[in-house]
């Protein structure tokens, strides 16, 4: 089924479709691109944000650690600063990057260490909109692909929901893969929060606990897990109202912080657990941070239903189509 590919994929295609409506009001998007929102990518390349560029950023620095094993967070941790210094210096850095992210990189630039270099109190959705490698990479145990996806998380949101937010997605994403069906996620993610509750990945965290206010590792991550936990609770309850029609952020949020970005769209992969195209076009249009949404609705569809069920002439029109493919054969 090419899980992966679809993952790589759909997280593109979600991204591209939401760029034209990120920023914009529910009322805007009516108005400018009809009562359902964008249908069809456009442009030729259809073009992404940094929410791509990014994961792209993440993936391909998993497969220079993968082909150097062991995976260790002294093997990657330098993979990933060069790999987003790239990024900040990119001529193509111009798809409205995130403030944090753009402030944690020129940390990173400037050689500072890591955890210094993070922003501590950030738990912005550019936590997990890139995480989706971490959760397709082959071959990882558990308590790896949670202190890896926990890493790459924290070079740039330093705050423990975004840590706990960046494991979910991972994890959202490799059981979808592993043929975990749709309904069952929710209460999978639930059982995740409570079993890592008090799990501080202190091999690949180092000191990022100590902070003013902290008195241990364990408190500092139970409150993301916590935050968490709150917003599975919003998303049984948008899911329990069933509607397909609506801003998909009127419960679960608008996703400008990592624990919304994961809820609302994994809200509009579970209204159309079958339907790729339409859950992306749903994350696509609503009133948050659109181009997020989707791209986290299109890995999680992608996950689930694999390569084949996207348009076939979207994979020549999408931006980094070489890329994409790469991470996604490698992962497969």
């Amino acid at each position: 089924m090419r899980r992966a590919s679809g993952a790589m994929f759909g997280l593109a295609y979600g991204d591209a479709l939401g760029a034209p409506t990120e920023f914009l009001t529910m009322e805007q998007i009516h108005r400018r691109f009809g009562e359902h929102g964008l249908r069809e990518l456009e442009g030729d390349p259809a073009l992404v944000t940094d929410d791509t560029q990014m994961t792209i950023a993440v993936g391909l620095a998993m497969l220079d650690a993968l082909a150097n094993p062991p995976f260790t967070p002294d093997l990657i941790t330098p993979m990933w600063r060069r790999r987003f210094i790239d990024w900040l210096n990119s001529p193509d850095n111009d798809r409205a990057p995130g403030n944090t992210c753009l402030r944690a990189c020129r940390n990173l630039e400037a050689g500072m260490p890591w955890v210094r270099a993070t922003v501590a109190g950030s738990k912005g959705c550019g936590a997990n909109m890139r995480v989706a490698p971490v959760g397709l990479a082959p071959g990882l145990t558990d308590e790896t692909r949670a202190g890896a996806s926990q890493l790459q998380a924290a070079l740039t949101h330093g705050h423990p929901t975004g840590l706990a937010a960046s494991e979910l997605t991972a994890f959202a994403v490799r059981w979808l893969a592993d043929g975990m069906a749709p309904s069952d996620l929710p209460e999978a993610l639930r059982a995740r929060c409570h079993e890592q509750r008090t799990v501080y990945h202190g091999r690949w965290l180092g000191e990022l606990w100590r902070r003013p206010g902290m008195d241990a590792a364990e408190t500092f991550i139970a409150r993301g897990w916590d935050e968490c936990l709150a917003v599975l609770d919003r998303l049984d309850e948008a899911l329990a109202r069933g509607d397909r029609a609506s801003d998909p952020c009127e419960i679960t949020g608008a996703g400008w912080v990592a624990e919304e970005a994961l809820a609302t769209g994994l809200l509009c992969f579970l209204l159309f657990p079958g339907e790729p195209v339409e859950a992306i076009r749903r994350g696509a249009a609503s009133s948050g941070d659109s181009d997020s949404i989707a791209c986290l609705a299109g890995a999680f569809a992608g996950a689930h239903l694999g390569m084949g069920a996207w348009p076939d002439e979207w994979s020549a029109r999408i931006e980094y189509a070489g890329d994409l493919a790469k991470m996604g054969r490698a992962f497969d």
